[in-house]
């Protein structure tokens, strides 16, 4: 039997197997499984930080963030998955309202659901996203000003930030980098979090999309905690476990 207690290297390496499985440990419950105390997993994991093998989080630590691809790449990703994703936010959408859709390529997913027929207000800062809602004949599309950040695909800076606290919405589907039921929901990039953080403060409904990869994540930049987010709309893929217990409204994708 391996005595784990005298054992750093391979208390980590058990660690770090099951972020790799699950994406999250509690140190509690590792410490009972290697029969250590808490204080030797905290000290492993404050290790495992420095070697950059996980981040840090109340109570344990969740798998280091993946770093974001291009734009472009994203939209390869995971079609299937964000196909289903997208149909179920699309489904949320009410006639007669005004929304504002997030840069991302599970919302320019959604916008193929989107029905035609329903007389919208759009609002984006994703020229894709844009680009795509362009031949919609009912309602009307707004695309946000300014400088396009080569990183998120989106428009960000100040002029966006001035626009939108001009403007009232009745949904916003918020673009997801990272979430963490300690965390909540991150970001990759200071000016992408701060944006986020103004749509929302003009938002009557925040929803989220999210796929298997991003949770439990987190990223560099925390925009909200999950207790301000309504909804969030998940693949069966997703491990949404930790958000039962939440007053979020859990919508799973088929």
């Amino acid at each position: 039997m391996i005595d784990y207690d005298a054992l750093p290297e391979q208390r980590q390496e058990v660690i770090y197997q099951i972020l790799q499985q699950t994406g999250r440990v509690i140190g509690a419950d590792i410490a009972r499984q290697l029969g250590v105390s808490e204080h030797t997993i905290r000290r492993d994991l404050q290790a495992m930080v420095r070697k950059g093998m996980c981040k840090k989080v109340y109570g344990g630590a969740v798998s280091q963030f993946k770093q974001s691809a291009s734009f472009e790449t994203r939209v390869m990703h995971s079609i299937e998955e964000k196909s289903g994703v997208a149909r179920r936010c699309a489904e949320l959408i009410r006639p007669g309202t005004c929304i504002f859709i997030d840069g991302g390529s599970t919302y320019l997913a959604m916008v193929s659901f989107i029905p035609e027929d329903y007389d919208l207000t759009i609002v984006t800062n994703s020229p894709q996203i844009a680009a795509a809602l362009s031949g919609r004949k009912q309602g009307e599309v707004i695309m946000l000003g300014g400088k396009l950040n080569s990183q998120t695909g989106s428009i960000l800076g100040s002029e966006p930030l001035n626009h939108v606290r001009e403007m009232l919405f009745d949904q916003m589907f918020i673009g997801v980098c990272g979430l963490d039921l300690q965390a909540g929901l991150t970001a990759v990039y200071y000016e992408d979090a701060c944006f986020k953080k103004e749509v929302m403060r003009q938002s009557n409904e925040v929803i989220a999309a999210v796929i298997a990869d991003k949770m439990p994540q987190v990223a560099r930049y925390k925009v909200a905690s999950c207790e301000d987010l309504d909804v969030v709309v998940a693949s069966s893929q997703t491990d949404t476990g930790s958000l039962a217990h939440t007053n979020i409204r859990l919508e799973i994708a088929g």
